[in-house]
């Protein structure tokens, strides 16, 4: 019986020491800013706290979640029935899109710790270089590389350049050097000064040639003047691909598959200006015919042909890479070419090919 008395007491004196503490109470606990403009600089809200206990409340510190998010806070005590302020001001600065920050104020109230939000959405600000960084003549454009990225064969594609007028005058677009396979529209066809245009390109694959990547340079004529240079290039970046997920069972069935085995070769070591043919076996182990759709080769010292572009099922053919190290320097070598084929789980392999050049 004496114990429970003795806890009883305890108990008492906490809850009696409690009611003597200082009681923090804030009107808001979170703050939503809204959408905010970078370029507008710092923002800031004043967090307002009430002491409703009877005894002097102190804040001993606040501290913010970030760097970018500053507390000011009321360092006098603060009388029972009385009020403070935690200011608290955000730098958007570098920092576009949604944010999120606490604040933790620390106390001699009963809850030692309470925890404040800030929250809210960046918009960048519009800065003309950043947004179109590229110079063309009186323009400046988000890119000079159009992506059409992955187009299937046969099916169209679309991608939109945005462009503006930084000159004093009107200008006037067209494109030259465009391929059957590309179109573009210009909107409007007079932009006027410090107006934004679109350049609307579209790859119809179907009159393309060329399976795989294909970069097509084509040129602003500004005002009628035509000029072929780096200054108004633009490049169009497409990938012809074969869609084989639309294959029935049966046509996956009697597909040809691409067998080549041994993807890497070593053509030992050459002297300098000397030449020499390597070749890989190509197998088709499938049942219609493997057409080897386009053989991609970025190196200048090697030349590429292929004995057949169609090999029956069941049938063999070969792959020659000629080296000529005519420009070469001293040293140890590793090349790549890329052959693509219509082979539904090997439509693109990787040949390597590995040589030594000594004086």
């Amino acid at each position: 019986m004496k114990k429970y008395s003795i806890l009883l007491f305890c108990l008492v004196c906490s809850l009696v020491a409690m009611s003597q503490k200082a009681v923090i109470s804030f009107e808001q606990k979170t703050h939503d800013f809204g959408k905010v403009n970078e370029e507008d600089g710092k923002i800031t809200h004043v967090f307002d706290f009430t002491n409703k206990g009877i005894t002097p409340l102190v804040v001993n510190k606040v501290q913010a979640s970030c760097g970018c998010t500053t507390p000011v806070w009321t360092k006098e005590p603060v009388e029972p029935g009385k009020k403070g302020t935690i200011t608290v001001t955000y730098n958007p600065a570098g920092r576009p899109g949604t944010f999120t920050k606490t604040i933790t104020v620390y106390s001699n109230a009963t809850d030692e710790q309470m925890v404040l939000t800030i929250h809210g959405e960046v918009i960048a600000k519009s800065n003309e270089i950043t947004t179109y960084p590229v110079v063309i003549g009186p323009l400046r454009a988000k890119s000079k590389v159009v992506q059409m990225n992955n187009v299937e064969k046969g099916k169209s594609q679309t991608r939109i350049l945005d462009i503006k007028n930084t000159s004093n005058s009107s200008v006037r677009l067209t494109i030259e050097n465009l391929p059957s396979y590309l179109s573009v529209t210009v909107s409007p066809e007079t932009i006027k000064p410090n107006e934004e245009g679109k350049l609307t390109f579209s790859i119809n694959s179907k009159n393309a040639a060329q399976w795989g990547p294909i970069a097509d340079d084509v040129y602003l004529t500004i005002n009628g003047n035509k000029k072929y240079s780096e200054e108004n290039k633009l490049t169009v970046v497409s990938n012809i691909i074969e869609d084989f997920s639309k294959l029935t069972l049966d046509q996956k069935r009697k597909a040809p598959i691409l067998e080549i085995p041994v993807r890497s070769l070593d053509l030992g070591t050459l002297r300098a200006g000397t030449k020499r043919v390597g070749k890989f076996r190509v197998n088709n182990k499938g049942q219609n015919a493997l057409e080897i759709r386009r053989i991609i080769n970025n190196n200048k010292e090697i030349s590429v042909r292929s004995a057949k572009t169609s090999i029956s099922g069941g049938r063999s053919s070969s792959i020659y890479l000629s080296l000529n190290s005519k420009n070469l320097s001293e040293g140890d070598y590793k090349k790549s070419v890329t052959v693509q084929t219509n082979d539904p789980e090997n439509s693109f392999i990787i040949l390597i090919l590995s040589w030594k050049v000594q004086k």
